[in-house]
């Protein structure tokens, strides 16, 4: 009767961390963007409060960013993308759910591997399929994603006025570095 209760007492306390052991987490990732063009004010702002997960065992990552959190070197600017383009108080954020294509953690080492990631990445009320090469490492208990990718605001349905259109490129160039623990 000791050994069984011992060896429940062993499964219950162990089971957490086999569950749990399986997910990496994060809520400071980064996330930049940059719309810029030559002879104009730069256009770019970056997010480092992103939440990102994934789950090891399926390669499955899900990516929340705040449009709120997007920090700009002009606060006129931040208050415009704001208000007028991401609409952030109707949009309130922008998320990517996914595969990482092939993943096996148990093959990751601290070189960077590239991988293939494929998933809806949803702003502005409107979901883009993306796929995107990433670059991924592990060190200790830490993950490490890197990669970027492009999207065009048409794409989201962000119109920009006319007045300031040839200052703000077509394609938004996006970046993000997450550093995902167990």
């Amino acid at each position: 009767m000791k050994k069984n209760i011992t060896q429940i007492l062993a499964i219950v306390l162990l089971l957490p961390t086999v569950l749990f052991a399986q997910k990496y987490g994060t809520r400071t990732g980064t996330v930049t963007f940059e719309a810029s063009v030559p002879s104009f004010e730069e256009v770019a702002a970056e997010n480092k409060s992103v939440s990102a997960a994934v789950k090891a065992s399926t390669g499955d990552i899900a990516v929340l960013a705040l449009m709120k959190g997007f920090r700009f070197k002009v606060a006129l600017m931040e208050e415009h993308f704001n208000e007028n383009y991401a609409e952030t108080d109707k949009h309130p954020k922008a998320t990517f759910k996914g595969k990482i294509e092939n993943f096996d953690v148990s093959k990751l080492s601290s070189t960077p591997k590239a991988f293939t990631i494929k998933g809806a990445f949803t702003m502005h009320g409107k979901t883009k399929e993306i796929t995107d090469k990433a670059m991924i490492s592990i060190s200790g208990d830490k993950l490490l994603i890197t990669g970027d990718f492009t999207v065009k605001p048409s794409d989201f349905e962000i119109e920009v006025p006319k007045v300031v259109r040839k200052k703000i490129a077509e394609t938004v160039n996006v970046s993000y570095n997450l550093l995902l623990s167990k």
